[in-house]
C-alpha cells in the first residue's frame, strides 16, 4: 500500500502539511462535540460534517479497522443544570433526551457514528488523576474549594491561538475572583452546591471546569499524545488553548495533537446568527418543519450546502444555498441511482480530498461524472456512485422522498431523449411508490376512478382522490385530450 498524500492546514503551524500519523495501524482523531442541555444548531453541524468526511477519508486511505475517531458528549455543565431547573426536569432526562434528538440529527446528515462517544460524566476519575498531575508539577494550585490553572507556568501558553495577553484576556471573558493569583487562569474543578451535581474530590464535593472534561477523555481513549484535535474555529481560544495547557502539562509534552484542524465561522442570510435577530435554527428544525425557507430539507441536503464551502472558509448559511444543494443532489441521484457497486473511486476526487478537504474540486470531477453518465457512460455513473459513498451522500429513495421532482432535471443527466434517463426515472418513481408502501398499479387505480368521478361530474369525489393522491406526494394533471398523467411531486 503506498503511503497517503494527505495534506491538512495545521492551526498550531498556520500551515499547510503531509499528514504524518504517528502509527499508521491506529490514526487517531478527537473532535470536540455536543454539550447536551439544547438542540444543536446549524453552526454546530458544521464541524460534525466536515470532520466525518475526514474520518471517511481516512478510512478510505488508511482502511476502516486503523482509523480510530472519538467525539464527546458533554453533559455535564453549567448551562444543562440552568436548563434543568428552568425545565423541571431532572439533569439525567434533560441530557438524554436532549442526546437523543442530537444522535438522530447526526445520523440524518449522514454522519457514521464515531468510533467511540464518551461522556464526561464517566470519566472523572480521569479528570481528577490529571488535576492532581498538574498540582503535584506546579501547573495548578487550591483556593477556596477551586482548582486553578496556573497559566504564568507555562511559557508557551497562547501558542495556538497566537494572542497576546491582553487579547487573551478579553476574549476569555475574564472572571475576577479574590482567589485566583493571575487574571488568565482558569478552573479545574469547583464546589457543588447541594443541588447541583457533584463527585468526591480530594479538594472536596464538586465538579469539572469545561476545558479539563476534553483533556481527560482524550487521554483515556487516544494517548497522551495523538494525531488530529478538530473543532470549530470559536473553539482554538479558550478551550482549545486550555486543552493544551492542561494535557502538556499534566505528561510533560511538547504537544497534546500533533495536527490542529478547524471549520471556520457560520452566518445565517449575511447575518450573524442569535435568537434575538430571530435567525437561529437548529438541525432538528431545518429537517422537521418549514422553518427555514418554507420547507423541510432532507439531511443529504443540509450536508451537501455545507460541504459546498472550503470548510476553513466562513460560510453563508441561505435558502438560496440549499435550493441549489437540493437541485446538485437530485441530479447526481438520477445520475447514479441504479448504478452497480464496487467501482473505484476516481482518483481525481481522493487526490481533491487529500488537499485539505478541497470539496469544490471534488465535486467539480463529481459533475462531470454525473454528465458522461447522462450521456449512457455506465462506469461514471458507478464511480459517481463510489464517490458519493465516501462523501458520505448515500442518496436512497427510501430517504429521498424530496429528491424526486425530477422532471426539473432530465435536460441536466442527458435529456428528455435519451433511455437511460427515461428508465432511470421509471424506476425511481416505482422505488418512491414501494418506499412510501403504495404501487403503480395502486396509483393507476386511484387515477382512474377519479377519472369515472369527473366523467360524471361527481367533482367531490374527484377532488378527494386528488388530495389522497396529493398527500402520497402524487401531483396529477389533467390534459386537454381528457386523459391524466402523474408525477412525483414530493
Amino acid at each position: 500500500m503506498s503511503t497517503p498524500a494527505l495534506k491538512i492546514y495545521n492551526t498550531l503551524t498556520r500551515t499547510k502539511e503531509a499528514f504524518r500519523p504517528i502509527d499508521p495501524a491506529n490514526v487517531r482523531m478527537y473532535v470536540c462535540g455536543p454539550t447536551v442541555y439544547d438542540y444543536a444548531h446549524i453552526g454546530n453541524a458544521r464541524p460534525l460534517i466536515v470532520f466525518d468526511v475526514l474520518f471517511r477519508l481516512l478510512r478510505h486511505l488508511y482502511g476502516a479497522e486503523h482509523v480510530t475517531y472519538v467525539r464527546n458528549i458533554t453533559d455535564v455543565d453549567d448551562k444543562i443544570n440552568a436548563r434543568a431547573a428552568e425545565r423541571g426536569i431532572s439533569i439525567r432526562e434533560l441530557t438524554e433526551e436532549t442526546n437523543k434528538v442530537f444522535q438522530e440529527d447526526v445520523k440524518a446528515l449522514g454522519c457514521l457514528e464515531p468510533t467511540m462517544q464518551p461522556r464526561a460524566t464517566e470519566h472523572i476519575a480521569q479528570m481528577i488523576a490529571i488535576i492532581e498531575r498538574l498540582i503535584v508539577s506546579g501547573h495548578a494550585y487550591t483556593a477556596d474549594g477551586h482548582v486553578l490553572f496556573d497559566v504564568p507556568s507555562m511559557p508557551s501558553y497562547g501558542r495556538l491561538s497566537r494572542r497576546s495577553l491582553d487579547e487573551m484576556i478579553a476574549g476569555a471573558r475574564v472572571d475576577v475572583a479574590p482567589y485566583k493569583r493571575g487574571d488568565m487562569d482558569f478552573v479545574l474543578w469547583k464546589p457543588s452546591k447541594e443541588n447541583e451535581p457533584g463527585w468526591e474530590s480530594p479538594w472536596g464535593r464538586g465538579r469539572p471546569g469545561w476545558h479539563i472534561e476534553c483533556s481527560a477523555m482524550s487521554w483515556a481513549h487516544l494517548g497522551e499524545i495523538f494525531d488530529i484535535h478538530g473543532g470549530g474555529i470559536d473553539l482554538v481560544f479558550p478551550h482549545h488553548e486550555n486543552e493544551i495547557a492542561q494535557s502538556c502539562c499534566a505528561f510533560d509534552r511538547e504537544v497534546m495533537a500533533n495536527y490542529w484542524m478547524h471549520n471556520g465561522f457560520l452566518q445565517v442570510e449575511g447575518e450573524k446568527m442569535s435568537k434575538s435577530l430571530g435567525n437561529f435554527v437548529t438541525i432538528h428544525e431545518l429537517l422537521h418543519t418549514e422553518k427555514f425557507g418554507g420547507r423541510k430539507w432532507p439531511g443529504e441536503v443540509l450536508r451537501l450546502a455545507m460541504l459546498r464551502t472550503h470548510y476553513r472558509q466562513p460560510i453563508d448559511w441561505t435558502v438560496k444555498a440549499l435550493e441549489e444543494a437540493f437541485s446538485t443532489c437530485v441530479e447526481w441521484f438520477v445520475s447514479s441511482y441504479g448504478a452497480p457497486l464496487g467501482a473505484e473511486v476516481p482518483n481525481e476526487v481522493v487526490v481533491s480530498l487529500e488537499d485539505d478537504l478541497n470539496t469544490h474540486a471534488a465535486f467539480t470531477v463529481m459533475h462531470e461524472l454525473a454528465r458522461r453518465s447522462g450521456r449512457g457512460d455506465a462506469l461514471a455513473a458507478s464511480q459517481l456512485r463510489a464517490s458519493l459513498d465516501l462523501i458520505g451522500l448515500s442518496l436512497n429513495p427510501a430517504h429521498f422522498e424530496g429528491f424526486l421532482i425530477l422532471t426539473r432535471v432530465v435536460t441536466r443527466v442527458g435529456g428528455d431523449e435519451s433511455p437511460s434517463v427515461a428508465e432511470t426515472l421509471r424506476r425511481l418513481r416505482r422505488d418512491y411508490l414501494t418506499a412510501i408502501g403504495q404501487s403503480e398499479a395502486e396509483v393507476d387505480s386511484l387515477i382512474a376512478a377519479r377519472l369515472t368521478a369527473r366523467a360524471s361530474k361527481n367533482w367531490a369525489e374527484s377532488d378527494r382522490i386528488r388530495d389522497e393522491l396529493a398527500a402520497m406526494g402524487i401531483a396529477v394533471k389533467d390534459n386537454k385530450d381528457g386523459t391524466t398523467t402523474w408525477e412525483v411531486k414530493r
